[in-house]
């Protein structure tokens, strides 16, 4: 065999390796976070809002669910419940205390697939106490949609005095992209 020859195969196979490897990259589907609607609802006295100020680290594998990792906080100081002064008495000492913990934070500690859903396990921290959560998401579109709830007195937001009277649901729309 010649010289030419060998160059011209080795090109080949390089080139066909390199095609190979370019479509096992593109068929995973990554994705990212590009924004988050976040809303509560506070059940006993049934009052509603929202919290902004979301900011994510968070790698999202949608063909292999299990190795994703979200991990975001919001803004404390955000709170709106469409009452000035309610907003104003949750941001202080006495409820968030959003001048000691400004941020609520989030991070997955595992990602599995039940059926059309998304089951996101991780811990959630709130004024410094970290409690083990889950969220139940579903794929809509450009969106996941998660819910969950908690009990606010847990994270040492106590609105009312029985734990049971604490229940808040919560929903995160994540925007990807």
């Amino acid at each position: 065999m010649n010289n030419e020859y060998l160059y011209i195969m080795k090109y080949k196979i390089s080139f066909v390796v390199l095609l190979f490897f370019m479509f096992i990259c593109s068929a995973q589907q990554y994705a990212k976070i590009s924004a988050a609607e976040i809303s509560f609802t506070f059940v006993n006295n049934d009052v509603e809002g929202t919290i902004s100020g979301f900011e994510s680290s968070s790698t999202l594998d949608l063909d292999q669910i299990e190795n994703s990792k979200l991990k975001g906080s919001v803004k404390v100081e955000t709170i709106n419940t469409g009452n000035s002064i309610r907003n104003w008495s949750l941001r202080r000492s006495k409820y968030f205390d959003a001048d000691t913990f400004p941020t609520i934070s989030f991070e997955s500690i595992s990602t599995e697939q039940e059926g059309d859903a998304i089951i996101v396990k991780g811990n959630l921290t709130m004024k410094d106490i970290t409690k083990s959560i889950k969220f139940r998401f579903e794929k809509k579109d450009n969106q996941l949609v998660g819910k969950t709830a908690l009990y606010s007195s847990d994270y040492g937001i106590s609105i009312k005095s029985e734990r049971e009277k604490n229940k808040v649901l919560v929903q995160l729309v994540l925007q990807l992209k």
